[in-house]
This record gives C-alpha cells, sequence and structure tokens, in this order.
C-alpha cells in the first residue's frame, strides 16, 4: 500500500515571518485571516524545490542571494487579475482628452508607464489607443514602459498571445485592427499586433523600490495595485509615481481606489484620474 506524505504543516511563528516579509518587500498586506491562501499558494513551491517544511522555505528565502526563491514567494503571494479596456472610461479620458492636450502643447515625445501591467493587457490596451487616436508621426514618438513585480506576469504579458476567450469580448473592429487569430497548433490563440508591441517595453520593477526610471510620464496608469497597500505604502508608492509624472502628466488609479488621506500636489480631475499641475 503506498503511503501519501502529509502536506506540510505551517506554524504561526513561519506564517507571521511570511506575512512580515512579503510586506517589507512588496508592500502587499497580508491578514493573518489569509493563511489559507498562504499555505494553498507555497505548497505547490514547496513541493517543486523538494523542502519538507515551510521552516526549510523560509530559511532558504532569507538566505538565498540570487533573491530567485524570494521572487518566486512574492510571485506566489501577487494576485495578477486583469482584462483588455477594464475600467474603459480611461481610456475614453486618453482619447478625448489627454491626448488633445499634449497635441496642443507640441506633440513631442509621449511616454506613457503601466506600472502594474500584470498579464499585459493594460499596456497593450494602451497601444491599441494610441494606434487609433495618432498619426502615423506620433506613434513614432510615442513609448509605453509596462513593468511589474511578477516575473510570472511578465512571462505572460511579453508575448502578447492570449487564449481567445481572453478576448471573445472585444468589438470585432478590435480584433480586426488589433490582434491576429493563431492558426494550426496556434488555434484558439490570439496574438495583439506587430505595430501595437513594439510600443510596449517590458521591465521587472517593484514600485517599492524605485528610484527614479530616468524619464517623466506624460500619462502614467497604477490602478488596481495600492488596494493591496495599508496607507504607508500607499504614500510612498504614490509620491514615487508623482515624482514620475511631467507637468500637467496624468496618473490613473483604479475606481476601487482612493488617494483619500494620502498627501499629494496632484490635482483631481475625473472619477480614479489626477493631473500633476504645471510647473
Amino acid at each position: 500500500m503506498t503511503m501519501v506524505e502529509a502536506a506540510p504543516v505551517i506554524s504561526d511563528r513561519e506564517l507571521t515571518a511570511i506575512i512580515k516579509l512579503v510586506y517589507d518587500k512588496s508592500g502587499i498586506t497580508l491578514h493573518d485571516g489569509k493563511k489559507a491562501l498562504v499555505v494553498a499558494r507555497l505548497q505547490k513551491r514547496l513541493r517543486a524545490g523538494g523542502f519538507r517544511s515551510f521552516g526549510d522555505y523560509l530559511r532558504v528565502v532569507e538566505t538565498d542571494p540570487s533573491g530567485e526563491e524570494l521572487t518566486g514567494l512574492l510571485d506566489a503571494m501577487a494576485t495578477n487579475h486583469t482584462s483588455f479596456f477594464r475600467e474603459a472610461q480611461h481610456f475614453e479620458i486618453l482619447r478625448d482628452r489627454v491626448l488633445p492636450e499634449w497635441r496642443a502643447r507640441g506633440g513631442a515625445g509621449f511616454e506613457m508607464w503601466s506600472a502594474a501591467c500584470s498579464s499585459g493587457e493594460e499596456p497593450y490596451t494602451l497601444g491599441m489607443t494610441l494606434a487609433d487616436t495618432m498619426t502615423e508621426a506620433e506613434i513614432g514618438r510615442a513609448r509605453i514602459l509596462a513593468s511589474d513585480m511578477s516575473t510570472k506576469a511578465l512571462g505572460k504579458a511579453r508575448p502578447g498571445v492570449y487564449p481567445m476567450e481572453r478576448v471573445a469580448d472585444l468589438p470585432r473592429e478590435v480584433l480586426r485592427r488589433h490582434f491576429e487569430k493563431g492558426l494550426g497548433a496556434q488555434a484558439g490563440l490570439a496574438r495583439v499586433g506587430a505595430h501595437v508591441r513594439r510600443l510596449v517595453t517590458f521591465e521587472q520593477r517593484n514600485l517599492l523600490e524605485v528610484g527614479d526610471v530616468g524619464r517623466r510620464f506624460d500619462v502614467i496608469f497604477c490602478r488596481n495595485v495600492m488596494i493591496y497597500f495599508d496607507r504607508a505604502v500607499q504614500q510612498r508608492v504614490v509620491s514615487m509615481l508623482e515624482r514620475h509624472l511631467a507637468p500637467r502628466g496624468y496618473l490613473f488609479i483604479s475606481h476601487s481606489e482612493s488617494l483619500n488621506g494620502v498627501a499629494h500636489g496632484l490635482q483631481w480631475v475625473a472619477p480614479a484620474v489626477y493631473m500633476r499641475r504645471p510647473a
């Protein structure tokens, strides 16, 4: 009779240590009530790494000089849920307000940052919006930086390939203009068109560790990430994002988020949309 080895059990001390480590390194707050979630998401990593206990795993995470196990831990804890044209009003504001204002100022380079890009739907939607709105000359001056803490999410984002069900609700005209339908071995998949993919550069960045990315942005999207932060971490992230906005640059957050209680010098424009005042 084959004996099935019991799954490792996490102690209160180990749970507290993991919650603190995740908070310190990512800003994500995991309450004690998240014990089942922590165990479920980490058991796969324990099995893959051959760890016999959460204590053994935690010691490796804390001492691994490469940081790979820590990255794996944060990947496991991150929630990456998104969709194309999520909160569609934001892309309408980009099209109808932000871009006309940019043109009126002379239309130099247009810099955008999708600061928590997850599996790529948001930055590619930004690219589609630009492709539908800008002239060919303007597109040549546009760049989109897409960043996320999760290497797993970025691995899904870079190819721009998605199951057909992820794009099934998009208008037919959007699919025609901006997607390629997979054939043969790629049947059932859709790929974002090359004209959109080339606008986007993906980088791994932890918002808590960003100092200066070396440029200022006309638009920053940072949506559905601050809901996982407490007020102190929200303040750190918003201050960092504000520093990276160009004068008259726009910050978009999620409609489920708020900057109430966070100190900033931004001007409210529309629900979940703020602008940095001109210098």
